[in-house]
C-alpha cells in the first residue's frame, strides 16, 4: 500500500476525474488509515511504498505491475500521467531482492488492476488500459493462457472495478461492463457468479478485497453486502468516497504480493 500522502486530482485520465471536485485531504487520510487498520486488523501484513509528491494516482498501487512469485512484473502505464510511478514502484521491489522483468514496449498494462487470479485461472482484462497484445507477454511471463475478458464501459475501465474473485467457485461482477462473450468465459469458471446492480458498481462494489472469508468494501453497497453474507462472507464496509473521486476504491488500494504464489497464476 502507498499512503495517500500527496493524493491529488491534477489531471483526468477517467471518467470519474474531476480537477473541480478536489479531494478532501484530511478525509482521504483518514479513509486509506481505516482501511489500512481494517486489513492489519484481519490478519494481514501491509507494506508500505513511499508516494512521490510528483505520482498523486500511487496510491493507487493495484496498478504497478504484478508480484509472481519471487518476480516484478511493472506495469507499462497507458497514460504519460502516471509513467513517472514506473520507477519508484520498481525501485522499492528491487531494493526488497525481487527479480523485475518487462512486459515489451509499447505494449500497455497496467498491472493487477486488470489481471488477476481465482479459481485456479488468471483472468486479464482488456481495452481501456491494458492492450490485447500486451497480454501475449504476460501469457509468457507467467507460463500459462490468461482468460480474456474485454470490457466495454469506460466508467469500469480495469477489470478490478467490474470482477472479485471471492474463492470457493464464488464471483462479484457487474455484468454490462463485460461484452456477452466475456460473460460466458465468466460462467464457465465460477460455480456461482453475483451481480450486482446499477447502483453499487457506481459504489465500486466489485472493487473489494478478501482476506479469509471477509470481504472488504466501500461502504453503501446495500444489496451487494446482502449477497455476500447470503453466500457465507462475513463483509466490512469502510468509506471510500474520496477515493472514487479518481476512480478507485479499496482493490485499487492494495497490491498483492502472494496472490500469484509459485508465479504462474496458482495462489
Amino acid at each position: 500500500m502507498c499512503e495517500p500522502t500527496h493524493y491529488r486530482i491534477d489531471y483526468e485520465i477517467n471518467q470519474w476525474m474531476r480537477r473541480a471536485n478536489a479531494v478532501r485531504t484530511e478525509r482521504a487520510n483518514a479513509q486509506w488509515r481505516g482501511l489500512h487498520e481494517t486489513l492489519i486488523a484481519l490478519g494481514v501484513d501491509v507494506e508500505l511504498v513511499e508516494q512521490g509528491a510528483d505520482t498523486p494516482d500511487m496510491t493507487f498501487t493495484a496498478n504497478a505491475g504484478i508480484v509472481a512469485g519471487e518476480r516484478f512484473i511493472p506495469a507499462n502505464f497507458r497514460f504519460p500521467e502516471r509513467q513517472l510511478e514506473e520507477a519508484r514502484f520498481t525501485g522499492w521491489f528491487q531494493e526488497h531482492g525481487y527479480r523485475i522483468e518487462t512486459v515489451h514496449e509499447p505494449h500497455y498494462w497496467e498491472g493487477e488492476g486488470d489481471v488477476l487470479p481465482g479459481e485456479g485461472a488468471v483472468f486479464a482484462g482488456y481495452r481501456f488500459r491494458t492492450e490485447f497484445r500486451a497480454l501475449d507477454h504476460i501469457d509468457e511471463l507467467l507460463g500459462c493462457e490468461t482468460v480474456r475478458l474485454e470490457l466495454t464501459d469506460p466508467r469500469f475501465y480495469h477489470l478490478d472495478t467490474c470482477l472479485a474473485p471471492l474463492g470457493g467457485g464464488r464471483g462479484l461482477f457487474y455484468p454490462p461492463a463485460f461484452t456477452e462473450e466475456s460473460r460466458r468465459a465468466l460462467a464457465e469458471r465460477f460455480a456461482t457468479l453475483i451481480a450486482v446492480s446499477d447502483h453499487d458498481a457506481a459504489r465500486f462494489a466489485c472493487n473489494a478485497v478478501v482476506a479469509g472469508e471477509t470481504v472488504v468494501l466501500n461502504a453503501g453497497c446495500t444489496e451487494t453486502v446482502r449477497a455476500l453474507r447470503e453466500h457465507g462472507l462475513a463483509v466490512v464496509e469502510t468509506p471510500m468516497d474520496e477515493f472514487i473521486k479518481a476512480g478507485g476504491s479499496v482493490k485499487c488500494l492494495l497490491l498483492m504480493l502472494d496472490a500469484f504464489g509459485d508465479g504462474r497464476g496458482r495462489p
